[in-house]
């Protein structure tokens, strides 16, 4: 079979680049990166020659262009399907890929607000309106998916939900938003994840400055 190679964007930045790289690295599944940086005001002007939407991430395997992080991981579970992208029950199935839609398509308010930023120190800032009302859900989301299955990932065993919130992690954190106790049980369960700590050891490792997402 022909290797995965994943195109991203700054590890410190690209929120969207970290959910497929952090699946596809926590259930061992192998592909070789290529991170070009949007160290312009635009992004980057590469990003054109390799994705179909100017943007990453983007998945080529052989001819094969796969964009969007969801859609990404959804070809890697059908390619793997022994990975663990996804919970083995129907169920828990369907529960993971709801809350991964919600993620992809819901919460704008806390991500215009609160951009990731790996490297940011903790801080909290002024919210807009809206904030409160998604990081709310989201400690929803976390609270009931783990009390349902026990933990410690939302769906016992780390999988591709947990991916898709991933940078929410990160933003929770460095601008200080949450302070309970199963949120912060939960953001510590993904901090000490391997795949977790080898994004954040290299984007911590970045010089790349993006001023609009230095909140």
């Amino acid at each position: 079979m022909d290797p995965f190679i994943l195109y991203i964007g700054n590890k410190n930045y690209s929120s969207w680049s970290f959910r497929p790289w952090v699946a596809l690295t926590g259930c061992g599944i192998p592909f070789e990166e290529r991170l070009i940086p949007f160290d312009f005001d635009a992004g980057n002007p590469k990003f054109k020659d390799i994705s179909p939407t100017g943007r990453v991430p983007v998945l080529h395997h052989g001819s094969l262009r796969v964009w969007e992080s969801l859609s990404i991981i959804e070809y890697a579970a059908e390619l793997f399907p022994d990975a663990g992208l996804w919970p083995t029950d129907s169920g828990d199935r369907a529960m993971a890929r709801s809350i991964s839609m919600e993620m992809l398509s819901g919460f704008r308010a806390l991500r215009g607000a609160c951009p990731m930023n790996m490297r940011r120190e903790v801080r909290a800032i002024d919210l807009p309106e809206g904030v409160a009302d998604d990081v709310a859900r989201i400690e929803t989301i976390w609270r009931d998916m783990r009390r349902r299955s026990g933990g410690p990932f939302l769906f016992g065993a780390f999988s591709a939900a947990d991916a898709m919130y991933a940078p929410v992690v990160n933003r929770f954190r460095v601008y200080d938003l949450v302070k309970g106790a199963d949120t912060l049980d939960y953001m510590q369960a993904m901090e000490s994840h391997p795949a977790w700590v080898a994004w954040r050891d290299a984007a911590l490792a970045e010089t790349w400055i993006v001023a609009e997402d230095e909140a």
